[in-house]
């Protein structure tokens, strides 16, 4: 009960301070990370919870998911078919970079054997956009920009765990539970796309039948429903979660337009809870002890990882493309650690295996050090694209392009004279009426 009350008055804070965060470098997000450092072990002492406790993997697992289902509903295929090139080349070639880049870090600076160094490039190869949200968030930010990094954090999960199942079952023995053969993680994502894209559509299908609707004020649970069904479901058949959220919302989205839009309001809010309950807990886990044991080539590790590794492979897979240089260094910075990372990380340490506890402290300590970092650098970035914006300087993308990556229909331009230069259209059918502002985390 005591962390239930931690995480009211933190919740109470986090609200008061919104509106000051969303202008400055102060985040949400590391205020209940420093929350639940303050009251577990390593300080205060008033939550005891220990890294394989049940209530960190279903707390992480239960955001990840959610955070990804909601996440889905803002990438439709029709805007997948108009700009699917840059997060391929994201998918395809930076993220392989980033985990061979970390694995190599990891053996020879900390001493990890080879398979275990690769589990760790593995697990923090994904990246989540929920610690960036004034970049992924904000109309003012180039929309291919946001569609690059939405749609890599969105799949990139689902990619990364084939290859952290494979990898722990190399480096030693699971717990009876755990199976990590090709054959069984095939079936895993196989099967959490297939649910993710088979559930939504036969609920779809089912409320088109007459006689049957929802109610306005009812309208935004069908998709919390589906969203339910759907975790339930993956549980217990062992399909992949993750990859079948993100499927789930991007199916959604496209198959039901006005209901995900109904319940855009409900899905961030329960994105954003649960993002904090994760954190809250996560932070109860970052005591002086863990830090205290990685060693300084450890801490190394972590740096390059950041400002490097990560920069350094997106950078790469950008080349040849036509996006500008100052978007190019923004995509490349904003590669976050998050929830998947904290699962897998967790995976990691309940299997059991040589040197796994050296792996998670690794993991645990990149993370932190990532949500401090990028959760606290988001709006003072995503500002120098709210000056272009405000002095009206275009685009170095064709005027069709960037209609099309936004979801809408190229259209010729048409004047405007009720529009203030100041504050933009006034037009109820404005994007940002479509595209909500995500709250500053």
């Amino acid at each position: 009960m005591v962390l239930v009350a931690v995480f009211g008055v933190a919740l109470l804070v986090a609200v008061l301070v919104s509106g000051l965060a969303a202008r400055s470098i102060l985040s949400t997000s590391l205020l209940f990370l420093l929350a639940g450092a303050a009251v577990g072990d390593g300080a205060l002492g008033l939550v005891h919870i220990a890294p394989d406790s049940p209530l960190v993997t279903a707390t992480a697992d239960l955001a990840l998911f959610t955070v990804l289902f909601t996440d889905g509903m803002h990438v439709s295929f029709p805007s997948l078919r108009a700009a699917w090139r840059n997060p391929a080349r994201a998918l395809g070639i930076g993220m392989p970079l980033a985990f061979a880049g970390v694995a190599v870090l990891t053996h020879y600076l900390v001493g990890l054997d080879w398979t275990t160094s690769l589990l760790v490039g593995a697990v923090l190869s994904p990246t989540d956009p929920v610690f960036a949200s004034a970049i992924v968030g904000r109309k003012e930010v180039p929309a291919r920009l946001r569609q690059l990094l939405n749609v890599e954090s969105g799949l990139n999960d689902g990619l990364a765990l084939p290859v952290v199942l494979v990898l722990i079952t190399a480096a030693g023995p699971l717990h009876a539970e755990g199976n990590g053969s090709l054959g069984v993680v095939g079936l895993e994502l196989a099967g959490g796309l297939a649910l993710g894209v088979v559930v939504p559509l036969l609920v779809t299908a089912v409320v088109r039948l007459p006689g049957l609707g929802a109610e306005p004020r009812l309208q935004p649970l069908g998709p919390l429903a589906v969203g339910i069904v759907l975790y339930a479901a993956c549980h217990l058949t062992g399909a992949n979660p993750y990859l079948a959220a993100f499927a789930a919302g991007a199916v959604l989205a496209s198959s039901a337009p006005q209901t995900a839009h109904a319940f855009e309001p409900l899905g961030e809010a329960l994105a954003e809870l649960s993002k904090f309950a994760a954190l809250l807990v996560f932070g109860a886990l970052l005591t002086p002890a863990l830090f205290g044991g990685l060693s300084v080539s450890g801490y190394v590790v972590v740096v390059l990882a950041i400002v490097l590794i990560r920069p350094a492979s997106l950078l790469i897979s950008l080349l040849g493309t036509r996006i500008d240089r100052r978007e190019r260094w923004v995509a490349a910075w904003f590669g976050p650690k998050g929830f998947a990372s904290v699962v897998y990380g967790l995976l990691v340490l309940q299997a059991g295996i040589p040197q796994g506890e050296q792996a998670y402290t690794l993991i645990a300590v990149c993370i932190a050090v990532s949500i401090a970092v990028h959760s606290s650098s988001d709006v003072p970035i995503a500002r120098l694209f709210h000056v272009d914006d405000l002095i009206g300087i275009p685009d170095d993308e064709d005027d069709d392009t960037a209609e099309a990556v936004e979801g809408r229909d190229p259209q010729p331009p048409v004047p405007e004279p009720a529009a203030d230069p100041e504050t933009g259209p006034q037009d109820d059918t404005d994007l940002q009426s479509k595209e909500p502002r995500r709250a500053r985390t």
